[in-house]
């Protein structure tokens, strides 16, 4: 069941995915809008993207999967996005990312607030506000979609961050949603209380007002507390290809399933099955019957 209103929006980096079994579609905001769109969501990504064949290649693709391109600008002068992604043994990526790219000049227009204003939810991270001018952008995004439910995935990538970007991202938010190893490097850049993750997210969640906070542990499950309740779900057991894009389906379940008044608990078990979902196929935005990760 698909929830009426706004659409939700998958705000930052297009980019092409160049994993050892060729190039897929990519970038954390692009897959979360995928996976609310093949959820039955109305979904749009935010972004920009070189005058280049890479370019024209993703607005194809985007058709092909049944989302409009109408907010992924034109750059003249810089190229599409790309990152270099190597495996491990057991699936884990490593990312080289291309810097100077046409997603760092993202532009504020006035189709964009008008889109920011209607919107239901808005996805966002770290790495599109590594450069001034696309970290301006998002913040004109999030003031003008104030009302929305605004989700910080905060996606740590290379040296792409800062604490000042971290913590205005967090101020500008509703929830944050982020995986273990991000919550270690948080607990030393922002000081967290170190007792427990369940302290932490409690401490992250104070100080910053955030309603919600998620902690994914991959193959271990999660756990996602708000004020009122914690929730812990324990992994599902899938034979792991690659996790590309794996939290970014996570966090479109999460969302999906909430906006669409599940409960807590309901929502993170849906989330964490589909993630894994994701997990057992290649690259980050593979066809998934919402219907069958349902009934497992």
């Amino acid at each position: 069941m698909a929830s009426s209103g706004g659409v939700i929006v998958g705000l930052g980096e297009l980019l092409w995915d160049l994993l050892p079994t060729g190039r897929q579609l990519g970038g954390a905001p692009f897959n979360f809008a995928f996976h609310c769109h093949q959820l039955g969501h109305a979904s749009r990504v935010v972004s920009r993207v070189g005058d280049d064949d890479l370019g024209r290649d993703i607005r194809q693709r985007l058709a092909a999967l049944g989302l409009s391109d109408e907010f992924v600008q034109h750059d003249q002068g810089r190229p599409t996005g790309t990152v270099a992604v190597a495996l491990d043994a057991r699936g884990q990526p490593t990312f080289t990312i291309t810097p100077e790219v046409a997603y760092d000049y993202l532009a504020w227009d006035d189709s964009l607030e008008s889109l920011f204003r209607q919107a239901r939810a808005v996805c966002f991270g770290t790495l599109i506000q590594r450069t001034p001018r696309a970290r301006e952008t998002v913040r004109h995004a999030l003031r003008a979609a104030g009302h929305a439910v605004i989700v910080y995935d905060v996606n740590l990538r290379q040296d792409y961050y800062s604490r000042e970007t971290i913590e205005a991202s967090l101020h500008a938010s509703r929830w944050v949603k982020l995986n273990d190893g991000e919550l270690q490097v948080l607990r030393g850049l922002l000081g967290l209380g170190a007792q427990s993750d369940s302290a932490s997210l409690a401490d992250l969640r104070h100080r910053y007002r955030v309603e919600l906070a998620c902690l994914t542990y991959g193959e271990r499950g999660c756990r996602v507390q708000t004020e009122a309740e914690e929730v812990e779900v324990p992994g599902e057991r899938v034979e792991v290809v690659d996790t590309v894009g794996a939290g970014d389906a996570f966090t479109a379940g999460l969302l999906a399933y909430t906006l669409e008044g599940h409960s807590l608990q309901k929502a993170a078990r849906f989330a964490n099955r589909l993630a894994a979902r994701v997990a057992a196929a290649a690259g980050g935005t593979p066809r998934i019957d919402r219907a069958e990760v349902e009934r497992a």
